[in-house]
């Protein structure tokens, strides 16, 4: 995978001469990722965030009512419009649209759903890209990955701590370093829809599409790598800072690619399809 999880180990915050920023910029590094401050919310809004996101995760069609009326009968007196205001500072997508993340600008293009009925048929054929929150000890961060849809492989990821587009960028920049894909799916956040995004992918030769709106089903398998991360790997850990989530979420980003088998790949690897190394049977 290209990803630059190992350069941050490079920074030394204590650099007599280069500073972190000089540092981070002839790393390549997204400067956001480096430097964190716990979110000053109270371990009460953390509780209700980080239900939430299990909530979510295992039923992503559900929206801002069904999500309130399964936190008040698990015991949270909660009404919808916070529940509304967690999501959207979550940036759950397609449900509760929120400013940074969800709600299009409504300057920026809409491009159309270029994948119904269109069998996936060979590696880089699809990408699919979307983002998630990951649930730390004392906050959160948010995680960006490219997935290619024939093979399942992870092609790129990345972390941040704010919702800044520049993650993204660089996820896009990573994975366009390693291969280039027909067609590049996401939602119609203000991310994907950002002509910073939609211009590094189509300078590369790739198209445009974006699920309908509301529609985050549209981009499933995404969806379900988010689903297996958390539950095989955030869900049972608690993340004490960003250096330690990068650290895990790397080894599971290694062993989902590398040596979990997938059933819907004849169980091969998502590596193993993405490489040719095998080839799947009709």
């Amino acid at each position: 995978m290209c990803a630059s999880a190992e350069r941050r180990d490079l920074i030394e915050k204590e650099h007599p001469t280069l500073s972190v920023v000089k540092q981070a910029k002839l790393l390549d590094i997204n400067r956001s990722s480096i430097y964190y401050k716990p979110v000053g919310t109270s371990p009460e809004e953390l509780t209700i965030k980080h239900r939430i996101d299990e909530i979510y995760t295992k039923h992503p069609y559900y929206g801002s009512r069904r999500i309130t009326a399964s936190l008040n009968r698990e015991g949270f007196n909660i009404n919808r419009k916070a529940v509304q205001r967690h999501m959207r500072e979550m940036g759950i997508s397609g449900v509760c649209p929120g400013p940074n993340l969800s709600r299009r600008n409504h300057q920026h293009s809409i491009y159309p759903y270029l994948l119904r009925n269109v069998p996936i048929t060979h590696p880089n054929h699809v990408w699919g890209i979307d983002i998630t929150y990951i649930r730390l000890a004392s906050g959160w961060m948010y995680l960006v990955a490219i997935i290619d849809w024939y093979s399942r492989f992870i092609v790129s990821w990345e972390l941040s701590s704010t919702l800044d587009i520049d993650f993204v960028l660089q996820a896009q920049k990573q994975a366009l370093a390693c291969a280039t894909a027909e067609i590049a799916n996401s939602d119609q956040g203000s991310h994907f829809t950002s002509p910073r995004y939609t211009e590094l992918f189509k300078k590369a030769g790739i198209k445009i599409s974006m699920n309908g709106k509301g529609r985050a089903l549209d981009n499933i398998y995404t969806e379900r790598f988010f689903r297996s991360l958390k539950w095989e790997k955030v869900y049972l850990k608690e993340y004490e800072n960003p250096r330690h989530a990068r650290t895990e979420i790397a080894k599971y980003i290694n062993f989902y690619n590398n040596e979990r088998p997938h059933q819907e790949l004849q169980y091969h690897t998502p590596a193993e399809v993405y490489t040719g190394s095998v080839g799947l049977v009709a």
